[in-house]
């Protein structure tokens, strides 16, 4: 999936460990995934989201997946990122022109229910009894 862009978007805030906590994590992601990961925040950070879309510029991909590091679906995924992206919120997808190229871009949801994240809190749980 080396044609695949993976654009991991961050709330941004004005605590710089959140920058680093969604850098950190698109760093892990692009060790399981070929093809070019860049971040992007919503608010007070940078790259913008418009900017982080643009950084594909060049890569070659045809796609890009837009990964929201949010546990659900709220206004800001449902209605704020597709409008920075310049999407249908409705249908969460769409072509945009990155550099010379038309690409679809693809909001993923957000990361939801899922077995892994339960175990990450009751492991959060047991690091807090120690």
């Amino acid at each position: 999936m080396k044609d695949v862009g993976i654009l991991v978007l961050g709330h941004g805030s004005s605590l710089p460990y959140n920058k680093e906590l969604v850098e950190s994590l698109a760093h892990l992601i692009g060790k399981n995934h070929s093809g070019p990961v860049r971040t992007a925040y919503l608010n007070m950070n940078h790259p913008t989201i418009p900017e982080g879309l643009n950084g594909f510029a060049g890569t070659g991909v045809s796609r890009i997946v837009a990964l929201p590091l949010f546990l659900a679906h709220g206004v800001h995924t449902r209605q704020d990122i597709p409008h920075e992206m310049g999407i249908d919120p409705q249908k969460r997808r769409g072509i945009l022109k990155i550099g010379d190229k038309d690409v679809e871009v693809i909001c993923a949801e957000p990361l939801g229910v899922d077995e892994c994240i339960a175990m990450l809190a009751c492991k959060r749980a047991e690091e807090a009894l120690r």
